[in-house]
């Protein structure tokens, strides 16, 4: 009598299991937006430093004020290049937006705002990435929705750009506005 070996079965298990995965996977409301663990919780701590001759972004400046927008960028990211125009809009409309360099250099970061205007009240700059981990973010450019009392509302990853910020995160701006 032939035996099975397991060898011959864990094959075909492994295919199943990575099979059923992808599909709860593909079965989320929105597949292309990740949970925020950050979302609903107090704004995590900001990097300490600025970038020179600008307005340091403290934790203070995200509590006892208006709604604040917090857009992680870097220099060297083209999709971040690509949102620049609508941070400026969001700044001219009277938003608060603040900005967090990170995985930059100083150099690099003064000289695109330089060349391209600095839409932020006030700047963070974390060249390590230290702060964007406990922000939770994945990836250049992500923006976040923070109220009044420092907690973070939403979440959204990707370029503030086309029918995406006009759908998802515009919506999303709008909200927390009546809400204050």
């Amino acid at each position: 009598m032939s035996r099975i070996s397991p060898l011959m079965i864990a094959p075909p298990l492994i295919f199943v299991a990575i099979a059923v995965l992808f599909y709860l996977g593909m079965q989320r409301e929105d597949p292309n937006s990740f949970e925020s663990v950050i979302v609903g919780r107090k704004a995590p701590p900001l990097p300490e430093d600025g970038l020179p001759g600008r307005p340091v972004l403290t934790a203070d400046d995200l509590r006892g004020n208006d709604l604040t927008v917090v857009n992680f960028w870097a220099s060297w990211c083209p999709p971040c290049r690509a949102e620049h125009p609508t941070l400026e809009a969001l700044s001219e409309e009277g938003f608060r937006v603040a900005g967090v360099n990170f995985k930059d250099t100083l150099d690099q970061a003064d000289q695109y705002l330089e060349g391209e205007g600095d839409p932020f009240f006030a700047h963070g700059f974390d060249p390590k990435g230290r702060a964007a981990l406990d922000w939770g973010v994945t990836a250049p450019p992500e923006t976040f929705i923070v109220d009044a009392e420092g907690t973070v509302l939403f979440r959204f990853a990707g370029p503030l750009v086309g029918s995406d910020y006009e759908q998802r995160f515009r919506p999303a701006l709008e909200e927390a506005l009546g809400a204050q």
